[in-house]
């Protein structure tokens, strides 16, 4: 566990995807001559840059970035290793910095502040059989499983994220309790930093066309080459970040040939889908100063005063 080092400011900058955080980051960053922490779990991969909308080299050169381009696609990664990242970064750098952490990755985000909770370890038996679950019947069938059982756990994790569902299911079987409320009642209490929590919101209609907008923005800028490179390259699309949002589209359209504005609609809607539920995770966390997305002047003021 980290030595608490409350001395030490964290400005958390929370939002749905497409809502703008990065751009605040980077402005705000750039005024208290901070460092930026990314908060979410694609990022992490190397040669996975367009789908994951990752700032871009010239934006990284001109603040310090960390916790992008960590691991390999095929390498694995999760909230744990994350932390010990992220904390190490803060804990080693010189001078008295201030770090902006930023994504919409909540796990990361509420583990970095707080720990790690401690669950049951894995017991193979019943991963294997849940497996055979998954290869006999499909991910929904699992997906609807879990929410069948735990339906907050589903909540708050996506449809395509076996991994977790099966971790999930395999939590619930061990210890009768669902692993979203083993997470409440964990509470996180280990704060080893003085933080503030800003969230921006925007109104859903104009966050929904930013989505669709990127998305295409996406396929402009190449996403298809890049996800095709990748598999080129072995990394095949069972991989857990190749069955992340728009990677997992892209694949299924180079595989089956299909209609490309037939998967960039599912990737569209998808990522809506996620936004929503991003929207409730954070709607959920009564820590979070809410900004509208452009009100940088206010953001500005509430940061000064935490700085004061």
């Amino acid at each position: 566990m980290s030595i608490p080092k409350p001395d030490i400011r964290v400005v958390i900058i929370v939002g749905p995807t497409g809502v703008g955080k990065t751009e605040l980051a980077l402005r705000i960053a750039e005024i208290w001559k901070g460092e930026i922490i990314s908060a979410d779990s694609m990022q992490v991969y190397r040669y996975m840059d367009i789908g994951t909308a990752k700032p871009s080299k010239a934006e990284r050169a001109a603040i310090p970035y960390h916790l992008i381009d960590v691991v390999n696609p095929d390498e694995p990664f999760n909230a744990s290793m994350y932390v010990n990242l992220a904390r190490k970064a803060i804990e080693t750098a010189d001078g008295n910095k201030t770090f902006f952490v930023v994504g919409g990755t909540g796990l990361y985000i509420k583990a970095l502040l707080g720990g790690i909770f401690s669950a049951p370890g894995a017991d193979e038996g019943l991963r294997e059989y849940y497996r055979h679950q998954l290869r006999d019947f499909g991910g929904e069938y699992l997906y609807r499983t879990l929410k069948d059982k735990d339906e907050k756990a589903a909540e708050a994790i996506m449809r395509s994220d076996t991994v977790r569902i099966i971790r999930a299911l395999e939590v619930l079987e061990l210890t009768g309790k669902s692993i979203f409320d083993q997470h409440q009642e964990h509470r996180f209490q280990d704060r080893p930093y003085n933080y503030l929590k800003i969230g921006l919101v925007m109104e859903r209609e104009q966050l929904f066309e930013r989505i669709e907008r990127r998305a295409e923005g996406m396929i402009v800028r190449g996403f298809v080459e890049e996800v095709r490179w990748l598999m080129e390259h072995g990394y095949h699309e069972g991989l857990k970040s190749m069955q992340s949002l728009g990677y997992r589209h892209i694949a299924r359209y180079l595989c089956d040939r299909g209609n490309l504005e037939e998967y960039l609609y599912l990737m569209k809607r998808d990522t809506r889908r996620y936004a929503k539920r991003q929207i409730t995770w954070f709607k959920a966390d009564r820590e979070i100063n809410s900004f509208h997305y452009d009100d940088l002047s206010s953001i500005i003021e509430k940061i000064k005063g935490f700085m004061a």
